[in-house]
Order: C-alpha cells, then sequence, then structure tokens
C-alpha cells in the first residue's frame, strides 16, 4: 500500500495538469508555428510563459497508480490494477474475459 500522501501529491498533479492543460497545449502550438532560426521576441514571450506554469502542471510528472493499492510500477492500462492485484483477482474470477495463462 502506498504512502496517503504520495497518492493525494498524485491527485493534486492531475488537478494541475487538467487546470493548464489548454494554456500549455495553445501555447506549443504557437511556439511550433513561429518557428524561426533565430529566437524571436514572440517566441521569448511564449517561452516565458511555459516557464510560468506550474511545475507539476506538467504531464510528464504524472504517474500511473494502482486503482486499488495506490503502486506506482508494474501497472497495466487495461484495467488500472498493479501486476499481483491482476493476478488475484483473475485467479478468483472477478475480471470477466481475463484467463490465467498456463503451460
Amino acid at each position: 500500500m502506498a504512502r496517503k500522501s504520495w497518492i493525494q501529491r498524485e491527485k493534486k498533479r492531475q488537478k494541475l495538469e487538467q487546470k493548464y492543460h489548454l494554456i500549455r497545449g495553445s501555447s506549443k502550438k504557437k511556439k511550433k508555428i513561429s518557428k524561426v532560426s533565430f529566437l524571436s521576441e514572440e517566441e521569448k514571450k511564449i517561452q516565458q510563459k511555459l516557464q510560468s506554469l506550474p511545475r507539476n502542471s506538467a504531464p510528464t510528472r504524472l504517474h500511473r497508480r494502482c486503482f486499488l493499492t495506490g503502486r506506482p510500477r508494474a501497472n497495466y492500462r487495461d484495467f488500472g490494477l498493479s501486476g499481483h492485484i491482476l493476478r488475484e483477482m483473475v485467479q478468483s474470477c472477478l475480471l470477466p474475459g481475463a484467463t490465467r495463462s498456463s503451460w
């Protein structure tokens, strides 16, 4: 089980990312359009605007966590669960359509 503070920190990052998603996206589009060999004044302003956004609003800072335990590693995107929880649920037939492999 992950620490509660880590889970809350991750939720806070998700809220910030959603809040600044449109601002960050539009600024990046403007920067891409005004691509010139040298830095123009407009591009410098766009870069300053991007840098003024909070660090935790960047999507690269987000981690995918297990829905039940909050574990940050070995997560399966399809189920939103970590590996060992997924295995336990498949064994006890709680996930329809998922079968346990056996050789």
